[in-house]
């Protein structure tokens, strides 16, 4: 502190008195309380209106006594250097500085960086989350920073997802742990070095208050499954477990089984541990290799997990035949809001058998069956066994939804918030049935991909968007369909309607394009009444230089990602000519 006042005084030192430099001394030595009165006495004492540290002190003083901060602090924080440099390190890499926030996400951290931020930890003793992810340069140099991890006690979320850490750096973090006993969330995902064994640096490590682990893509393998299991038994406040896209999890699981194991090793391992967990809400296995021996044995643990209230086993392709084995136990869940099973590759018989205790599910709000071509045929019974008065999801895109199914699902249309029928090709010159279900002010996302959609389909979407039953409507998804006329476009953006609109997609089909000059104008005057919107997705489309200058001065002073396909060929002038005599016409 004397060190920068000295430094301070050096570089004033030409401008000031010798009554100036006493004066300054005395003001030192004095608490922060009394110093703000010695300020007032020099102004009124000197002609050159007294100390300039006094004064900046005494507005700095008054400036933070009007926003209610005490005076005293904000001059210690005058004089701390820590915080400073915390500013000027965060500054340089183009975030904000946050006493209680961290976040370092995408910064192209180095091994070097991480070696300074660890130095600056000890000036955060307020720090309660911090994120690193996707900074690939710091892994294998983290125990520079977990060595000082004990100085920021209070932290409660730690994200390191894609650093590309490895051993080392997993066994810093453990060695780590015991000294932020308050932590809540950990996030690991997208480190591949993770698998193999590297997760064992981290048993026993773990502190009771854990809430959240998250597991990504680390290529855990079946080996790790037992080590994951014998960390989440020690955690009995863990609510959210997300071990997504770690294919290699149950991999041996078929070889155990031959053998007369309990499943082998792999998931079979883990599955049993899950009984510690009683807090568990999430359980996320999207993409974990499952198998139907996996359902088996997992169906029995669903009776220790009466909290549960979203499990996602989608993308397990593996499982199909196998839903008939756990459908039974979830009547043990009876809190639960969200069940995906997309792209599972359900038989029939597996969605009969969901059908079967889907009235037991009183809390569902969320049902995701999506990519299961033979959902198709079993719409009409899905929706009579779901509760629908609190249904908000239920996607049946690349359902092969056929006319009767297309007819059932209007039942439930009124109720949801998002509604997605993409690559559903019965929904073109059927869309009517659908549009005149909605409510105003309840639907929030719909989604059309690839409908086959004809002009008089966008003409039926604009007299819906005209009578205000999109106006909540937030993502329009209208993509591939390039069956649509000009006339269908301009008359929905016509309409009005759509003051909530972030984001909309228009793009046609790759390898395809057309000419959208016949509807632009209608865009154009559309969008000074999409005041929320974020994204614009018009690939495929062609514009003219003018059409393109148009719309790039509608959206200049706009924070609106247009996605477009950047000309192949660069216009003659004489074409540039052309449209600005238009332009001037």
């Amino acid at each position: 502190m004397e060190l920068a006042d000295g430094q301070r005084g050096r570089e004033a030192g030409p401008r000031r008195s010798p009554f100036d430099l006493i004066m300054n001394q005395i003001r030192r030595k004095r608490p922060g309380s009394d110093k703000k009165g010695s300020g007032r006495f020099l102004s009124r004492q000197s002609d050159g209106g007294g100390i300039p540290e006094d004064r900046e002190t005494e507005e700095r003083e008054e400036k933070q006594k009007g926003e209610g901060t005490d005076p005293a602090e904000s001059v210690e924080t005058l004089y701390d250097g820590g915080w400073g440099r915390v500013c000027v390190f965060v500054q340089r890499l183009g975030k904000r500085a946050d006493s209680r926030s961290l976040s370092l996400a995408h910064c192209d951290l180095t091994a070097t960086d991480t070696l300074e931020l660890g130095t600056l930890l000890p000036c955060l003793p307020q720090l309660e989350e911090m994120d690193l992810s996707w900074n690939e340069l710091i892994g294998g140099s983290l125990r520079a920073l977990t060595s000082h991890l004990l100085h920021v006690g209070g932290l409660r979320t730690l994200k390191l997802c894609s650093c590309r850490l490895n051993a080392d750096d997993i066994s810093a973090l453990g060695g780590a742990l015991e000294h932020v006993p308050l932590l809540e969330v950990l996030d690991l995902s997208w480190n591949v070095g993770i698998g193999g064994g590297t997760l064992e640096g981290l048993l026993g490590k773990f502190r009771p208050t854990l809430k959240e682990l998250h597991l990504v893509a680390c290529q855990l393998t079946a080996a790790d499954a037992s080590t994951l299991g014998r960390i989440i038994s020690g955690l009995p406040k863990l609510c959210v477990l997300d071990i997504s896209c770690n294919p290699l999890l149950a991999e041996a699981e078929e070889g155990g089984a031959e053998e007369g194991g309990p499943g082998g090793i792999g998931m079979g391992d883990l599955v049993p541990f899950l009984s510690h967990c009683p807090s568990l809400t999430t359980l996320r296995l999207h993409s974990c290799g499952l198998t139907p021996n996996t359902l088996n044995i997992f169906g029995g643990s669903l009776r220790y997990l009466p909290s549960l209230r979203e499990l996602d086993l989608s993308c397990n392709k593996k499982l199909s035949g196998g839903l008939t084995l756990l459908a039974p136990h979830l009547t043990h869940l009876p809190r639960l809001e969200s069940l995906s099973l997309h792209l599972c590759y359900l038989t029939h018989t597996d969605l009969a058998s969901l059908i079967q205790v889907l009235p037991s599910l009183s809390e569902l709000t969320k049902l995701d069956v999506s990519s299961n071509k033979e959902a198709g045929g079993v719409v009409q019974p899905l929706v009579s066994a779901l509760p629908l008065l609190q249904m908000r999801q239920l996607p049946l895109n690349s359902c092969s939804l056929t006319e009767d199914s297309f007819t059932a699902l209007a039942l439930a249309i009124p109720h949801l918030r998002h509604v997605d029928v993409s690559w559903c090709k019965v929904a073109g010159g059927r869309l009517a049935l659908l549009l005149e279900a909605l409510q105003p002010g309840v639907l929030q996302e719909l989604h059309l991909s690839s409908c086959d959609l004809t002009t008089d389909d966008l003409l039926q979407l604009g007299v819906v968007c005209k009578h205000g039953c999109l106006s909540s409507v937030r993502v329009l998804d209208l993509s591939y369909n390039g069956g649509v006329g000009p006339e269908g476009w301009v008359g929905l953006f016509g309409a009005g309607g759509l003051g909530s609109l972030e984001d909309v997609d228009l793009s046609l089909r790759p390898l395809t394009s057309a000419c959208s000059a016949a509807w632009l104008p209608s865009l154009l005057s559309a969008l000074p009444h999409l005041p929320a919107l974020v994204r614009l997705g018009m690939q495929r489309w062609t514009l003219t230089n003018q059409g393109r200058d148009k719309l790039n001065h509608a959206l200049r002073k706009r924070a609106v990602l247009l996605e477009w396909d950047t000309p192949i060929s660069t216009p003659s002038p004489n074409q540039d000519r052309l449209d600005e005599m238009q332009s001037e016409e």
